[in-house]
């Protein structure tokens, strides 16, 4: 690596920015601690048998109770397939159910078993400890308004991701050689 580039831990280092980043200071500087806060929250989680991720959908279950996993993959904001990836892992290990939703048996149900409580100590235990390395040498009027000015971003982002989805067509585009009128998945006979 060259070293006038930085390193991976520019505080410990004290590297320049990337030429390519140099317009964009904060957002690389966000981009770098993402990283290093999932390794570490990574390294925590293992201890309680998960994988990054899996913990924000066992909160979500602790708190909401059983939902249809339509909703679960909604809330996550992840793909369906990593969800349903994360699921089987998570039931496997017996901290999640998955059963048919009474009132619609096409959609399914899913929610944190029993045995899943020693699990919410464990992982209520990593994000306190993740908490205190991030935030370590920071006092609280400091961690106050870091949590604001995060808060403040994360609100810019929403904002913006909303508008790229309004932006997005709704219909979808017509298979090459079809008629406006008959496109894929249109079954019926003319």
């Amino acid at each position: 690596m060259n070293p006038e580039a930085g390193s991976f831990c520019p505080g410990a280092g004290g590297g320049q920015l990337p030429a390519a980043a140099r317009g964009g200071p904060v957002s690389h500087a966000v981009s770098r601690v993402a990283r290093l806060h999932r390794v570490a929250a990574g390294r925590l989680l293992r201890q309680a048998g998960l994988y990054p991720g899996q913990e924000m959908v066992m909160m979500y279950l602790w708190e909401a109770g059983p939902v249809r996993q339509s909703e679960l993959i909604k809330a996550s904001e992840l793909d369906p397939s990593t969800v349903t990836k994360m699921l089987q892992r998570l039931e496997q290990s017996g901290h999640v159910r998955r059963c048919p939703d009474p009132a619609d048996r096409r959609a399914v149900l899913v929610e944190a078993t029993e045995g899943s409580c020693a699990l919410l100590a464990e992982v209520s235990r990593a994000w306190s400890t993740l908490e205190e390395v991030t935030l370590a040498g920071l006092d609280p009027a400091e961690r106050a308004e870091l949590a604001r000015l995060l808060a403040k971003v994360e609100g810019n982002l929403c904002t913006e991701a909303l508008a790229e989805c309004r932006d997005l067509p709704t219909a979808r585009p017509a298979r090459p050689g079809s008629t406006p009128d008959r496109q894929e998945g249109d079954r019926t006979r003319r």
